[in-house]
């Protein structure tokens, strides 16, 4: 799964990999983002690529409820993401992109868990796959743009964390993707040597303004096995 991540992006080096359209703005850095907030997202657009703000955490269309009766979506399977109500009209047609400088998960028990920090090794934003969808706000009825992050199962590596990571498509797939082309070939888990780890302060076990700030990224010595 992936329930938290990190965005601290430069406009420029999006606008390189994805082929941004649109005026060049400066991205505030986000360390800690938590399902329901807001994330930065890759979408098409006429000429090339946009980059939008959205609500981490898909609402459908046919969505009526509160949003706090909304189960939790901001992950999508990948190998059910093509059936599954909640996101197979998004995944049919409107695929995105959730540009990452990288993620977390934990280890351990209950007792002590140990929260670890995942981000490619040339230091470039990961590319996840994703989906996205326009719907009307249940509450508020006002029009919101909301995503998901595709995930499946882990490599062989990732596997010593957790079982479940990210689906991090190579960035010259990224347009493919988006124009909806071959699952098969692109949902699948990245190469072992694709990403790098160190283990990080239990901080970012809390979310908030607090607790969103530079040093929830920086490597700690293990407390405690895993």
């Amino acid at each position: 799964m992936c329930g938290r991540f990190t965005q601290h992006l430069s406009w420029e080096e999006l606008q390189r990999l994805a082929d941004l359209i649109g005026q060049p703005c400066n991205l505030a850095p986000r360390y800690n983002i938590a399902p329901t907030t807001q994330i930065e997202v890759i979408r098409p657009a006429a000429g090339g690529n946009e980059l939008v703000p959205m609500r981490w955490g898909l609402v459908p269309v046919w969505w009526k409820d509160s949003l706090s009766k909304l189960p939790a979506t901001f992950n999508a399977r990948a190998e059910t993401v093509a059936e599954k109500p909640m996101f197979r009209s998004a995944f049919k047609a409107r695929r995105c992109v959730i540009p990452a400088s990288g993620f977390y998960e934990w280890t351990g028990t209950k007792a002590g868990k140990a929260p670890h920090y995942f981000s490619a090794p040339d230091g470039r934003p990961l590319a996840f796959a994703g989906l996205w969808e326009r719907a009307s706000h249940p509450d508020t009825r006002q029009i919101i743009d909301s995503a998901a992050i595709i995930v499946g199962p882990a490599n062989e590596w990732m596997s010593r964390f957790h079982d479940r990571m990210p689906v991090s498509l190579d960035w010259r797939d990224v347009g493919l993707w988006m124009a909806g082309g071959d699952t098969g070939a692109l949902l699948h888990p990245p190469a072992e040597d694709a990403l790098q780890e160190w283990t990080v302060s239990p901080r970012v076990n809390r979310s908030g303004v607090g607790d969103d700030d530079p040093t929830l990224i920086g490597e700690i010595f293990p407390s405690y096995d895993f």
